[in-house]
């Protein structure tokens, strides 16, 4: 047996092993003892090797998936190994075999999964600074593929597919981004062969090319999805029929945000890392978990086309007339997760409970579509239309699947019991014999007791000894000659007579043929399905998106949202915008404010205190563009949005000490990004940059940024600071303009206003927060007294500065301080010190060495190097 083990194990080098012995699923070695560590279960030993004890551990097979969950949670993979042989027939060790194997991007089983959270598996690979993704989920059936033009664009898309297991191609050199990321797996260089992917896509798909599919020329993308689509198929032992077209995902059609800005928007996690007070948590009030996995798909990656967007804006609008949506809810509530249950279907892995569950959405589908129909023709929404068409109903497969299926059939059709009564008559038949045993073995005890004229006389049945006949030991005397004695108890003996053991023959193999029929037609019952599948996936896809813009509507409606204008003239104008989020958890009115950005003013500096509402306006701002281009309507009176083809922020900041980098080291690295990569249709929002060093260095680096921005980049920004020397860039720049968010001094004590307001706010109040945040009064007053002090110096703007402004815009004179210039108290992080060796070369006068003077100098330079 550990033969056997040890060579199927070393098929799996990289994978747990779980060897089916019994009622177990058994690990031996190193697979042992990590999984007791991983698991938190019992590692004990079996046997020897080399005169030492070999690790053993186990799970019961009937509680396996719970197990299983755990380990991919955790990004390690398992190989089921599974008993194929008959022990019956057996000489020796049964065989066994590796039946799937289960990995944390490839899992489709519904306890493995996350019900809202896509299960994505993700290739990658790349050729000098091109990179090729493929990635796949196949627990719905999705299969994309992209390329980019950066590391830094990679690591985007990743951050926003976000994988549970990412193959790269072991050529790559990995940034720390991904090098200790969970789920990772390196792969020969060889599985990323071009011809090789090439002829496996085509094959799978049956077609000549790729050009329909629109990669036809994506080498690095076409790499990525072959290595992918081997791996998938390698693991689930099985051609992937559900995989039935690959989507490419053009970076220009979507609007882009860098890891550093879906962390900073709290799109699906908050910065804590949790679910809760995240845009989701607003927004998805979808019926089915399919259409909540969408909806965060598209809050992910907003559109940039517009004939799209507008087509999603005119569904929720007609949704929305007269409540229509209500209507609709209810109904989409019964269709359940369709997506994922069809996928099971196709990978012949689907349960009892997920054909009962595919059947009650079907039958669902009549009245959802009598429902949506007068909502369509009463609307001129192309969507709707469109996705009514594809909506299709299936009454010859709801028919059979209710006829075939008990209302709630057992988790797994192991036992038996999923098929109905009537559906099968050969199956009726052999359950009718286990039907009639207990009437059987009734009449047969009680001739028996009239033949032996033993009263204790009983017949019964167990799954070890089977059927029998008990008499207690006192009356277990002289037995009649047909009973042959087959168990000893303590006050009892049993036996079994000629006649009952041809019954027990009979029923046992019509049990036995039983479940083998009712198997059989089970699986036929998936063939018919899955002859459906293509129609049956699009009319899924359908659905989830009916759900998400039936959301949309009510969201709208519920939450005073606008149907925002989607705009050519460049710029962002929100009357009376608020926070989505902030606004549901306050317990008090939100204060909304208003946005304008435009060719005219495209940067606003925001001043004001701590606690006064900057980083919130800030962004509520990304948040109502970011929403407007999901197709959903915003949390404003009326919004106008000119083109944005990215969002970048730099909002707080945080020490990465896994990658050695300081709170101010990652700031100015989310700024240089910025810097390098934004342009004229970006929206940038900035909040206290130069916070993390001293305060001149600080001023200077805010400032020359701010002044890039204006003058080069030409972005809409929003650039939040406490210097209050910022404030003086309107005076210089003329698309620069100054707004504050209010605040009222009362008694030493400070009220926030939360209101945007024109011009630069006149303190910063910082005193009166700290105040707020409980800092001893004795701390308050000296640091009250130390205000005063430094108020009576001048800190001078910085003139540096004034150069950029001056380089930027030649015809424009910048205003300097008259004041003097002070001196920096600290070191310049970027200055360097002269060697010695080129202070001795300013010193030298070449016309007054000779030729030997010149040689021993250079000697004693070199020297000095």
């Amino acid at each position: 047996m550990m033969q056997q083990y040890l060579r199927l194990k070393a098929e799996q080098p990289d994978n747990l092993l779980f060897y089916r012995m019994g009622d177990f699923y058994e690990l031996f070695h190193q697979d042992a003892v990590d999984a007791a560590g991983l698991l938190d279960i019992t590692l004990t030993a079996r046997g020897n090797s080399n005169g030492k004890p070999i690790p053993m551990c186990g799970v019961p097979y009937h509680s396996a998936e719970r197990y299983l969950a755990r380990l991919v949670e955790l990004g390690r993979s398992v190989a089921i190994c599974e008993q194929i042989g008959d022990p019956a027939t057996s000489k020796g060790p049964v065989e066994r075999a590796v039946v799937r194997i289960v990995t944390p991007g490839t899992v489709s089983d519904e306890a493995l999964l996350k019900e809202r959270s896509d299960c994505i598996l993700l290739a990658l690979t790349s050729y000098q600074n091109t990179y090729g993704l493929a990635w796949m989920d196949i627990s719905a059936g999705r299969f994309q593929l992209c390329e980019v033009h950066s590391e830094q664009a990679a690591l985007a898309e990743i951050e926003r597919i976000r994988p549970a297991e990412l193959l790269v191609n072991d050529a790559l050199n990995l940034p720390a981004e991904l090098s200790a990321r969970a789920g990772l797996r390196r792969r020969p260089v060889w599985e990323f062969d071009t011809d090789t992917s090439y002829r496996a896509l085509t094959s799978h798909f049956k077609t000549r090319d790729l050009r329909s599919f629109g990669c036809e020329d994506m080498a690095l993308g076409i790499q990525a999805a072959g290595c992918l689509l081997a791996y998938a198929r390698d693991t689930q032992r099985s051609g992937l029929p559900h995989i039935q077209r690959i989507e490419v995902e053009l970076p220009a059609d979507a609007l882009i945000l860098d890891a550093a800005s879906r962390r900073n928007l709290e799109l699906d996690r908050n910065l804590a890392g949790g679910s809760t007070n995240t845009v989701m948590s607003v927004l998805d009030a979808t019926c089915t978990a399919m259409a909540s996995r969408l909806l965060s798909r598209w809050l992910h990656r907003p559109l940039r086309t517009r004939e799209t967007l507008q087509q999603r804006q005119h569904a929720v609008s007609s949704l929305s007339t007269d409540y229509a949506f209500e209507q609709l809810q209810p109904l989409l509530k019964n269709v359940g997760d369709i997506e994922r249950i069809l996928s099971r279907v196709a990978l012949r892995s689907a349960r009892p409970r997920d054909l009962a569950r595919l059947r009650d959405a079907l039958c669902v589908l009549p009245s959802l579509q009598n429902t949506l129909a007068p909502i369509v023709a009463s609307s001129s929404s192309p969507r709707l239309q469109t996705l009514q068409q594809t909506i299709a109903d299936y009454p010859a497969l709801a028919d059979l699947l209710s006829r075939a299926l008990i209302e709630n059939p057992p988790v797994v059709i192991r036992e038996g019991g999923v098929l109905a009564d009537g559906y099968d008559s050969e199956l009726d038949e052999l359950r009718g014999l286990s039907t009639n045993a207990g009437q059987y073995l009734i009449d047969l005890e009680i001739r028996e007791k009239q033949r032996t004229g033993l009263s204790t006389l009983k017949v019964g049945y167990n799954r070890v000894h089977g059927y029998y006949i008990e008499v207690s030991k006192a009356q277990a005397g002289e037995m009649p000659a047909d009973y042959q004695r087959r168990q000893t108890l303590k006050n009892a003996e049993r036996y079994i007579t000629p006649e009952l053991k041809t019954f027990e023959d009979k029923v046992l193999s019509a049990n036995s043929k039983a479940l083998a029929r009712e198997k059989a037609l089970y699986d036929a019952l998936m063939e018919t399905t899955a002859e459906q599948l293509s129609a049956l996936q699009d009319s899924a896809a359908a659905l989830a998106e009916l759900d998400v813009l039936c959301n949309f509507a009510e969201r709208a409606l519920n939450l005073n949202w606008a149907q925002p204008e989607l705009s050519e003239e460049p710029g962002i104008w929100i009357e009376q915008g608020r926070h989505p989020v902030v606004e549901q958890v306050l317990e008090k009115q939100f204060v909304a404010n208003d946005t304008q950005l435009d060719d005219t003013q495209q940067m606003l500096i925001i001043t004001g205190p701590n606690m006064g509402g900057k980083s919130t306006y800030m962004r509520q701002t990304a948040l109502i563009v970011l929403l407007a281009f999901c197709g959903s309507h915003v949390p404003a009176s009326a919004a106008r949005i000119g083109p944005i083809d990215r969002i970048f922020t730099r909002i707080g900041s945080s020490d990465d000490l896994a990658g050695g980098r300081s709170t101010f080291m990652v700031e100015m690295t989310e700024t240089a990004n910025i810097l390098h990569n934004a342009t004229a249709q970006s929206l940038v929002l900035m909040d206290e940059v130069g916070r993390g060093t001293s305060t001149f260095d600080g001023l200077s680096l805010a400032w020359a940024s701010a002044v890039y921005i204006a003058r080069r980049l030409n972005a809409l920004t929003l650039f939040a600071t406490h210097y209050f020397e910022l404030t003086t860039l309107p005076e210089l720049l003329d698309n620069i303009g100054n707004v504050h968010l209010d605040a009222t001094e009362h008694q030493q004590g400070i009220v926030f206003m939360h209101t945007v307001k024109p011009g630069p706010a006149n303190q910063s109040y910082g005193l009166q927060v700290a105040q707020l945040a409980g800092i001893p009064a004795a701390v308050i007053n000296s640091a009250r007294a130390k205000l005063q002090e430094l108020e009576q110096q001048v800190i001078p703007a910085a003139s540096a500065a004034a150069d950029i402004v001056a380089e930027s815009a030649p015809g424009t004179a910048p205003r300097r301080a008259a004041t003097q210039t002070v001196k920096p108290a600290q070191n310049d992080l970027f200055a360097s010190t002269a060697h010695p060796a080129l202070e001795r070369l300013a010193q030298l006068d070449p016309d007054e060495l000779n030729p030997r003077q010149a040689l021993e100098w250079l000697y004693e330079i070199r020297k000095m190097l």
